[in-house]
């Protein structure tokens, strides 16, 4: 019987293995992994002999993984993960610093990015990275050091703080909203004038974007069988407030997230802020436990903190 060996595995023969499992073919891992095919059969083969078993299937024009090679699989792509991760951070800790957010497109496209030029001038020598994902993304893994969410409270707020509610409202161009007031575009005076204008609507199957629609919305101001002119289904909220921007359409919008452009006067509600409607969603800020510790980190947060405030008092929201 072979005795069991306790040596740790080297790394460079895991990576081989991955590749391979992962695409099935020697020639292939290592092109992916620049390397001769005859240097990755080695890797594999002396893994195989470290280990005990036999990890692939080898055919003539085809691999397979074996029963114990399957058992591997399920564990080295996060061993691998985790470590490049770490050895990111290493590296990043010896040179610029760098903080990644995690947050979802249009929160990033709306409010997030157009205030970062006021972060990084207090602060020109942090680098931030934004991660743009509508799932909501593992803080534990090592890649993300702050996330900035759009859920109910729950399981996915825990360890976070609020940064504003949710709340909805009608919004066009100004350019529309003459266009019905000079008689030249259906008018939009009350909420049954919608009959006449186009909808941007959320086109969103996630349980939350039954919060956002017109039919609620509609529902609310007594009108739930109205029909408008036409519907524009879109399902970015980004999208959305662009089409309305560019005259094309009346959209629901977020109120935090079209705050800046309602100030401006890029953006106005043609019915008023009495006809707002709210949600209950949030917008949530959750730090990391392994990257809290960085100053950076923090000091990003806070300001963050600081913004939602401001946003706060824009909509009208009390602490």
């Amino acid at each position: 019987m072979n005795q069991l060996r306790h040596r740790p595995l080297a790394v460079g023969p895991l990576r081989a293995f991955e590749a391979v499992a992962r695409l099935l073919s020697f020639r292939a891992a290592a092109e992916e992994l620049h390397l001769t095919q005859s240097a990755i059969s080695r890797q594999i083969q002396a893994l195989e002999q470290e280990i005990g078993c036999s990890l692939f299937q080898r055919g003539t024009r085809s691999v397979a993984l074996t029963s114990d090679g399957a058992v591997l699989l399920a564990c080295v792509p996060g061993v691998l993960d985790r470590l490049d991760a770490t050895v990111r951070q290493i590296r990043q800790s010896r040179g610029r610093r760098v903080v990644t957010v995690s947050t979802f497109a249009s929160f990033a496209s709306l409010w997030l990015i157009p205030r970062l030029e006021a972060f990084q001038q207090e602060h020109p020598d942090i680098d931030i990275r934004v991660s743009a994902h509508d799932g909501i993304v593992d803080l534990s893994d090592g890649e993300i050091d702050l996330a900035l969410r759009y859920v109910q409270p729950g399981p996915a707020t825990l360890g976070g703080e609020r940064l504003f509610g949710e709340t909805l409202t009608p919004v066009v161009s100004p350019w529309l909203l003459r266009q019905s007031q000079a008689g030249e575009a259906a008018p939009l005076n009350k909420p049954a004038d919608l009959a006449g204008h186009t909808l941007a609507e959320e086109d969103d199957q996630r349980p939350g974007a039954r919060y956002l629609t017109w039919r609620r919305w509609l529902s609310e101001q007594g009108q739930p069988q109205l029909q408008p002119r036409r519907w524009m289904y879109l399902n970015f909220t980004y999208q959305q407030v662009q089409a309305a921007l560019g005259g094309q359409a009346v959209a629901l919008a977020r109120l935090a997230l079209v705050a800046d452009a309602l100030q401006r006067g890029d953006l106005v509600e043609p019915f008023g802020p009495d006809r707002r409607m709210g949600s209950p969603l949030a917008y949530w800020l959750l730090l990391s436990e392994t990257s809290r510790q960085r100053a950076e980190v923090r000091q990003f947060g806070d300001w963050v903190l600081a913004q939602a405030a401001l946003t706060r008092d824009a909509i009208g929201e009390a602490a």
